[in-house]
């Protein structure tokens, strides 16, 4: 417990620093799975992967940045947001996994949607998920990817909320 009390009391900086490394991380780990191991992701997958690095762009701007406690607090709600957006995300695909729809829609992939749909007309068409959204390609500890996303996102989350109270 000593131990975690003192990282949490870290500065603020630093704080940001390490959660830009685990998301980069994340990335980075999702880039192996697709390249090394030949795993495609889905349109859920990327707007997951979006959101991560959405917050890991937010962490390191925070890290360059040192912000003092009302910028703590700004890039902590904008990083949590990000956490939400990729966490719901996350949800549905695990959900979707979990009970997957009989007739599996194996739909476009996202950047063949973004190309040819206005943006009002592709975004319902990527939260709808295809039927390989559903498809539990790879697990660890018994998690698909969208499960242990969702734990890293609310990981993340957990992170925003502390920084905003620290301030």
């Amino acid at each position: 417990m000593a131990l975690l009390q003192r990282i949490l009391s870290l500065p603020a900086r630093v704080l940001y620093l390490a959660l830009f490394l685990v998301a980069a991380g994340l990335l980075g780990f999702g880039l192996y799975l697709q390249h090394v191991v030949g795993l495609e992701p889905c349109p859920m997958c990327i707007m997951q992967r979006y959101a991560f690095a959405l917050a890991a762009v937010l962490a390191l701007l925070a890290a360059i940045h040192g912000p003092e406690r009302t910028g703590v607090r700004v890039y902590a709600a904008l990083i949590g947001l990000a956490a939400l957006g990729g966490g719901a995300i996350a949800a549905w695909q695990s959900w979707l996994q979990l009970d997957p729809p009989a007739i599996p829609e194996c739909g476009p992939g996202l950047e063949f949607m973004l190309e040819s749909f206005p943006l009002a007309e592709a975004l319902p068409m990527i939260f709808r998920g295809a039927g390989d959204c559903a498809v539990v390609d790879w697990t660890f500890l018994g998690l698909s990817i969208a499960n242990w996303s969702l734990l890293s996102f609310g990981a993340t989350l957990a992170f925003a909320v502390w920084m905003l109270r620290r301030g």
